[in-house]
């Protein structure tokens, strides 16, 4: 099976990132501390601009691990069905270029 099926295949969806969850599930573990951190931080009621600054880092934190994924799925899905042509090459730029626009709104 190869990485990235479409959803509405038959087989069971492979993430095209599989060479790389590992990295990944350990940035989000990092985030989620990170968070914890920060609903500690307001707990113990922490100067309100060293809990924005946490929360911006958070932020960026998220946005990496964003553009981490979306480089995966460039690299490996969109490249992937380009090669192959045909209409499954334009859904995969489509749900790109949908991603890409997601992200920089936020």
């Amino acid at each position: 099976m190869t990485p990235c099926e479409s959803p509405n295949s038959e087989e069971p969806v492979v993430a095209g990132y599989g060479q790389h969850k590992e990295d990944i599930i350990r940035r989000l573990r990092r985030i989620e501390g990170q968070v914890r951190g920060v609903q500690r931080m307001v707990d113990e009621d922490v100067y309100c601009i060293d809990v924005l600054t946490q929360v911006s880092a958070i932020n960026a934190a998220l946005q990496s691990c964003a553009v981490a994924l979306l480089d995966e799925h460039l690299s490996c899905c969109v490249t992937e069905a380009i090669a192959q042509g045909g209409d499954q090459a334009k859904v995969k730029v489509g749900e790109a270029s949908k991603a890409i626009a997601r992200l920089i709104r936020t």
